[in-house]
């Protein structure tokens, strides 16, 4: 298999490493990695050392089956994807219409969630984001945007920051080129960031400035509505970029509906002060709604704790909970239930 690494650096500039090289199996030696940068219905858009091709989805999968971020192995004779490589951390959501989960990035290192200093900033979304990119794996850090259309940013970075414990929150301009110089230290060589939130709070924009894309290179942007700060779908597929530090970012279209669903490891991340009080609590299945002796409730009532942060808690609690799969029946004849 040496000669797939007649050039590390030109892979390790894509993103590749030991994680990934660990799963190459004797014989495969004639396969060349590439990373998945668009997905559409019947082809693989990939980037390789040698720069992008478009690649077949493998016979025994569909495109379905793929992320953008992901690495996979090809065949360079056959023109295909032969198989893709686990992933290190992978993003996914929950949504009505489609049968198990939908996948929105792959192999992330940052998660830059995007929201604006006005009427998008919604504490309760913000947490599902974070739940989500918690139990993702990867790094979570809100960028607030727009900071040039209000007096003082300082409110809205308090109330970010109270989200989680030892939450990165970063404010900017995202119309700035200085805006690069901001996120730079997550956007180093061979890494990966994504970009994730509601339309019109300045993902796109972000991202031109990001990858020093301009005129007809841009990515499209749109504006908001003043009325409800609510913006227009601009992005409406997920693609990789280089950006000017010399990795790479995923844009995603912006989304409205975030169910939460297998993310106890998540939610436990974000609320670390309530995981932490509930063993004091009487009771071990205590549901901190009204038994007596909760420790959660006590830490409400003297101001410990915001009984709107436990609301919020216990909505996504129960959410995740309805939503995640469970096993039931006798043993050896379990079957799932939601």
């Amino acid at each position: 298999m040496s000669d797939i690494f007649d050039d590390p650096h030109d892979l390790a500039a894509l993103g590749w490493s030991e994680f990934f090289a660990a799963q190459l199996a004797p014989g495969e030696g004639y396969l060349t990695p590439v990373r998945i940068a668009s997905v559409h219905r019947s082809r693989l858009v990939v980037r390789t050392t040698g720069g992008q091709v478009t690649l077949d989805a493998p016979p025994q999968a569909g495109t379905r089956d793929f992320a953008v971020g992901d690495w996979a192995l090809s065949d360079p004779e056959a023109g295909a994807v032969a198989r893709r490589l686990d992933r290190k951390t992978v993003l996914r959501r929950r949504t009505e219409d489609r049968a198990g989960r939908q996948l929105i990035a792959a192999n992330v290192d940052t998660l830059f969630i995007v929201t604006s200093c006005n009427d998008d900033f919604n504490p309760a979304r913000l947490e599902r984001y974070l739940a989500v990119v918690n139990e993702a794996g990867a790094e979570p850090v809100i960028v607030l945007t727009k900071i040039d259309a209000v007096a003082d940013p300082e409110p809205w970075l308090r109330q970010a920051l109270a989200l989680q414990r030892d939450l990165q929150v970063l404010t900017l301009n995202a119309k700035d080129p200085a805006a690069a110089q901001v996120l730079a230290p997550w956007c180093g060589p061979g890494r990966t960031v994504a970009l994730i939130g509601s339309s019109g709070v300045g993902k796109s924009t972000l991202l031109n400035t990001l990858a020093g894309k301009s005129g007809d290179g841009a990515q499209a942007t749109g504006g908001i509505r003043e009325s409800d700060a609510k913006g227009r779908h601009t992005t409406t597929a997920r693609s990789l970029h280089a950006t000017a530090m010399g990795g790479w970012v995923i844009d995603t279209p912006g989304m409205r509906t975030l169910h939460v669903s297998e993310a106890a490891g998540g939610l436990q991340t974000l609320f670390a002060e309530i995981a932490e009080l509930a063993p004091r609590c009487r009771f071990r299945d205590c549901t901190h709604a009204h038994e007596p002796g909760c420790a959660v409730l006590a830490a409400v009532a003297d101001g410990r704790l915001s009984a709107d942060r436990l609301e919020r808690w216990r909505k996504l609690d129960q959410e995740n909970r309805a939503n995640t799969p469970a096993t039931t029946g006798p043993r050896g004849r379990r079957g799932p239930r939601r």
